[in-house]
């Protein structure tokens, strides 16, 4: 009887514990669900990076699924220093608030970069080499003509001299507080600086009155918008402030023009302002203006003139008027000028009276001869023999039965070209 009881009872204990810890792992499952769902982590801020954005460094750092823990995060992302991360020295996260954490990056100040062998070497303020990379980073101030001869991380670069240093530091600082970063800075073998922006060079000369140098530069950089060419400022000094800008003049031909606008800012195709107001005078001719201005043609075989005939005043077959397609099939060949300058489409000198040789294909321009392949055909239309001028070199002029020259002269087939007195 006792052991049975006993037995019940035992059994009843089991049972009750089994209870109990399934009631305690159930209160555990559901603090931990409530624990993960009521501090889930919904906004993160980002504080101190001005060389990733705020996704980069999200990505970068919250990795893993702890990183959606407002109170977590703090406690297993929050590293002094960043290996593997480039101008990071490192990074701690806090929680704001139950759904909130903040992630303050402690970045690395590079002031400017040189080129060394493959790569750009990043330095700061003080010199020291504090990252390296292939690509180039274009908010960073790079600078040429800065020569090392090794690079060891966190030592200082093996510079020669103070000065060139300082002098770095110096534009950099300007560069970055006015957001004006060349493309890159030169240093010559004097030393002397030159900064390029764009198609605009300004030479500062001697590290002497840079800060001066540097308000003027950017003062008058914005007014050159569009402009090539030198800004002078080597020669600025205690008794002279005298900037001179060398502008680089370049031919302008109808294919750069920048013009077509009126006084008042309207387009019209061939005013004579660009779309800032500043006068670039008439649109330049183009090749077919050239052509077409010059081009003696016109003229019917009867010698009148149509305006589309192919002949000149004097007769002589001068070919088509040019047109655009005719000129592009001529290529880079510019020629097709006489000596005289006139347009004949064949002739072996451009228009500024340079020799171009003959046009593409071995044509030769000839007083009254036909172009192209029907010019020697006794069948064509346009052959030698059957132009209605052609006496003017054989005579052939006839009347009734009987031959004649230009001049009336007889003349019989017999008689040669070489025979003739004149030659036309």
């Amino acid at each position: 009887m006792r052991a049975s009881n006993y037995r019940k009872n035992l059994l009843i204990n089991k049972n009750t514990w089994k209870f109990i810890w399934g009631g305690l792992a159930a209160v555990i499952v559901a603090g931990v669900i409530f624990f993960f769902t009521y501090y889930k982590v919904d906004s993160v801020e980002v504080m101190g990076s001005s060389h990733y954005s705020e996704e980069e460094v999200k990505e970068m750092i919250l990795r893993g699924p702890l990183a959606s823990n407002s109170v977590l995060a703090p406690l297993l992302y929050s590293k002094n220093s960043s290996e593997g991360i480039p101008f990071v020295d490192g990074f701690s996260v806090t929680q704001i608030n139950r759904s909130t954490i903040c992630i303050s990056v402690k970045e690395k100040k590079p002031v400017g970069c040189i080129p060394y062998l493959d790569s750009f070497v990043y330095f700061d303020r003080n010199g020291i080499f504090i990252e390296g990379s292939k690509t180039r980073d274009e908010s960073v101030p790079y600078f040429d003509g800065i020569q090392v001869n090794h690079v060891i991380m966190n030592e200082k670069l093996p510079i020669k001299g103070t000065t060139v240093l300082n002098t770095a530091v110096a534009l950099s600082t300007i560069f970055q507080k006015n957001q004006m970063i060349p493309d890159h800075i030169q240093f010559d073998d004097n030393y002397q600086i030159s900064l390029l922006y764009g198609d605009i060079t300004v030479l500062l000369g001697k590290d002497k009155y840079l800060e001066d140098k540097m308000t003027r530069v950017l003062a008058i950089l914005p007014m050159l918008t569009g402009e090539k060419g030198i800004l002078h400022l080597e020669n600025i000094s205690e008794n002279s402030t005298n900037i001179n800008f060398e502008r680089e003049v370049s031919e302008v031909t109808a294919e750069t023009w920048t013009g077509g606008y009126d006084e008042n800012g309207e387009f019209t195709g061939d005013g004579e302002y660009d779309e800032n107001g500043r006068h670039v005078g008439p649109k330049p001719k183009t090749e077919l203006d050239y052509a077409l201005e010059n081009w003696v043609g016109g003229y019917d075989e009867e010698g009148d003139y149509t305006g589309a005939g192919e002949y000149d005043s004097a007769g002589n077959y001068v070919g088509p008027a040019p047109t655009q397609e005719t000129l592009d099939a001529n290529g880079d060949w510019k020629g097709g000028y006489e000596e005289d300058g006139t347009y004949t489409g064949t002739g072996l000198y451009d228009r500024e009276g340079n020799y171009a040789g003959e046009k593409p294909g071995g044509e030769v321009s000839g007083e009254g001869q036909p172009e192209g392949e029907d010019a020697d055909d006794p069948q064509s239309e346009d052959s030698w023999e059957n132009q209605e001028n052609s006496g003017e070199e054989y005579g052939g002029y006839e009347e009734e039965d009987g031959n004649y020259d230009a001049e009336g002269n007889g003349y019989t087939p017999e008689d040669s070209y070489e025979s003739q007195d004149d030659s036309y």
